[in-house]
């Protein structure tokens, strides 16, 4: 059985989705990425893990791809900034940002890309910041590439970041090292860092994992307010539905690789159409007391394997509403005429009515 994480600890969590329209509509697409598929090959076999995944960002929105662990969001991320390791490989697929390839520049002009203009937060950033080397060391090197600044210049803007991000005394704490500061200023720090040459789209995989609710909250208001001040775009990788609801414009949803349902975040909280949606959503605890009694909802069954998914649409063994269509075939993803794609054969908003 699988229960998401709210991400929150000390009690149930109500989610808000009382949001203004989204800023995004309308505004140009600065990343596309076109059938993505990412391979693991592997002596046991090939694992898919990424496959066919296509989304669009769209300048100084946040997009939100969400899932279960496995689902594929962070590989995609990975693939799409060319910082896959071995066995993986991208095995086909475009990632445009404006109008280049990323997966087909010379490896000097991606670099110049990756930190520069898409910037990345990882997951983990006691294992993401080198213990032997300062903080100052670890900013001033992003800076020195990329800005073209001199030592000085570069421990200065260092100093200036450590202060947007809201570590005080920036002028002391710049010369730590990560073991003498909290998980939360240490994921202070790597905000600091990928935000420290103004890019134009920032991935924050996990951003607030290991965080207690309080850091997590911080770390949300720093990533809303430096996209207001910076005017970036946001790819926010993450499980947590109620991060979701406050800060996403869009959201794509993943299942074992493969985008199955993509919406803006009102819509897809208000009326999910996929069934996987739709587990997600309501196997999250509520506020209201007169429930509390009941059994919290889980989604049944387990994620295949990634090496003998099944045949048809692989979140049928768990699905609530699936047919022998969906056990036989593979649901394409169908762009509806509200711009909202799913990839399923049944309409769940009718067999539920």
């Amino acid at each position: 059985m699988t229960t998401p994480d709210t991400g929150m600890s000390g009690g149930p969590m109500a989610i808000d989705v009382t949001r203004t329209p989204s800023r995004c509509d309308g505004r140009p697409v600065i990343l596309d990425v076109r059938d993505l598929s990412t391979e693991f090959v592997m002596k046991r076999g090939t694992v898919r893990a990424v496959r066919d995944v296509s989304f669009t960002v769209r300048e100084g929105e946040v997009l939100a791809i969400v899932g279960e662990s496995g689902s594929g969001k962070s590989v995609a991320a990975l693939s799409a900034m060319r910082l896959l390791q071995a066995p993986g490989r991208v095995a086909a697929g475009e990632v445009v940002y404006r109008g280049k390839d990323l997966l087909k520049l010379p490896a000097r002009e991606m670099r110049d890309v990756r930190g520069n203009h898409i910037s990345m937060i990882f997951q983990e950033p006691m294992t993401s910041l080198n213990p032997v080397f300062t903080i100052e060391d670890q900013l001033t090197e992003s800076i020195r590439t990329h800005l073209k600044l001199d030592k000085k210049a570069a421990a200065e803007r260092a100093i200036e970041m450590l202060r947007l991000v809201g570590i005080p005394s920036p002028e002391k704490r710049v010369k730590d090292y990560p073991h003498q500061m909290s998980g939360g200023m240490r994921q202070r720090v790597m905000t600091a860092m990928a935000l420290s040459c103004d890019p134009d789209v920032l991935i924050a995989d996990e951003p607030t994992t290991a965080l207690d609710v309080t850091i997590q909250a911080q770390i949300l208001a720093l990533l809303a307010e430096l996209r207001e001040k910076i005017g970036m775009a946001v790819i926010l990788i993450t499980h947590d539905l109620g991060v979701v609801a406050e800060t996403a414009d869009r959201v794509v949803v993943m299942y074992c690789g493969q985008v199955v349902e993509e919406a803006c975040a009102e819509d897809l909280f208000e009326q999910p159409l996929h069934p996987y949606t739709l587990g997600l959503l309501e196997s999250i605890p509520g506020m209201d007391e007169t429930e509390s009694d009941e059994p919290l909802y889980m989604i049944r069954g387990m994620v295949p394997n990634p090496l003998n998914l099944p045949t048809g649409c692989a979140f049928a063994p768990r699905c609530d509403y699936r047919t022998e269509q969906c056990v036989r075939e593979m649901p394409p993803l169908v762009e509806r005429a509200d711009g909202r794609k799913l990839r399923c054969f049944v309409d769940v908003t009718e067999v539920r009515q």
